[in-house]
């Protein structure tokens, strides 16, 4: 209910990764039908952009005002860092504040007047503004980090490298916005060169009991992490896409034209094998690298074909070599009897 400078920025990093999220899934997919030349009907989505440049702008951002409060010579109070949050974003759509002159919430009683509202992704969220500047400053005097690194203990003496007199800095410290800014952008930067899974999980209930299942609850976290518009993107989109290469390779079996070598570009290969399994023409759809499947099921299909063709193989193999193996035997057996008949002719 009470949520301060920690809560702040925990909310930030959450808003960091739910847009990394929407890049990732909703932006990207829908991109690529586009250039794989898929037909395509754009469908709409909130992107949260607009939350994290109130939040990270470098110049009319909530940490950019906090940095410049913290920074600045004179009496500086959480008081003084929200009227300035009130003169720059007041007019801002996500923004909600009583102090300031401008306000679309000068009649909101639910909104004290020490506070500012966000309306986060995820839903509003309100924060008491006092303290923020003392957390965020989160200082520890030169002259202490000093007599940290002169002790004894190694341990002790690691943690505090900034105490050492010949790296003395003179600047100031950064401020612990700003360290958090520096390190959520570190993380966004390593997922984007990655290829990460998603794994949303949801609380069936408050209590954190077996047994108890909440569906207003439940609905409530659904609307707020996109799980919908997800949903939405992979019902009207594909559930599978493949390079036209590794598709042929893996079901390439199924079809007598494409088995064991194709000869000719892999398209037409997936083109001849898909035919020859009649698979309806609204189940898939060809890009310009790429094959795309609709629904599950007819991949389901595939794969079980699939499963029951190398089953096929196998016992094609093994037959082949059961009767290589009696052959073999039979013909083993057939020059021994020539062999002993022979020497009994001749002593007969």
């Amino acid at each position: 209910q009470d949520n301060s400078f920690e809560q702040f920025i925990i909310n930030y990093c959450n808003e960091k990764l739910q847009q990394i999220f929407i890049e990732l899934t909703l932006k990207e997919e829908q991109e690529e039908y586009i250039r794989e030349g898929i037909e395509w009907t754009h469908i709409e989505y909130f992107n949260n952009a607009i939350i994290c440049d109130l939040i990270e702008n470098n110049q009319t951002g909530i940490l950019a005002m906090l940095d410049e409060e913290c920074l600045r010579p004179g009496t500086v109070t959480d008081d003084t860092f929200l009227e300035k949050l009130n003169q720059v974003c007041a007019t801002h759509q996500h923004f909600e504040s009583r102090m300031s002159k401008c306000s679309r919430f000068l009649n909101d009683t639910s909104l004290p007047h020490s506070c500012f509202r966000i309306q986060h992704y995820a839903g509003k969220v309100m924060y008491q503004v006092e303290g923020f500047v003392d957390k965020n400053n989160d200082l520890l005097y030169r002259d202490l980090s000093q007599a940290m690194w002169k002790a004894s203990h190694s341990l002790i003496k690691a943690l505090f490298p900034e105490g050492n007199p010949a790296k003395i800095n003179l600047k100031r410290p950064p401020t612990a916005g700003s360290q958090f800014k520096a390190s959520v952008a570190t993380l966004m930067k390593n997922l984007q060169n990655k290829n990460p899974n998603y794994i949303r999980c949801i609380k069936p209930n408050e209590k954190k009991a077996a047994d108890i299942f909440n569906e207003a609850l439940v609905c409530h976290q659904i609307r707020y992490l996109g799980l919908l518009e997800n949903v939405r993107v992979r019902r009207a989109g594909y559930a599978f896409r493949q390079a036209y290469e590794p598709c042929l390779e893996r079901y390439k079996m199924l079809c007598k034209q494409t088995w064991p070598h194709w000869r000719g570009p892999a398209r037409a290969g997936v083109e001849v094998l898909f035919n020859e399994l009649r698979i309806p023409e609204e189940e898939f759809s060809f890009g310009r690298s790429k094959i795309f499947i609709r629904n599950p099921r007819t991949l389901f299909k595939l794969e079980d074909l699939r499963k029951q063709r190398l089953e096929d193989l196998a016992t094609l193999i093994e037959k082949i070599y059961r009767g290589w193996k009696c052959r073999t035997r039979f013909l083993l057996m057939k020059r021994c009897q020539i062999v002993i008949a022979s020497w009994y002719r001749r002593y007969a």
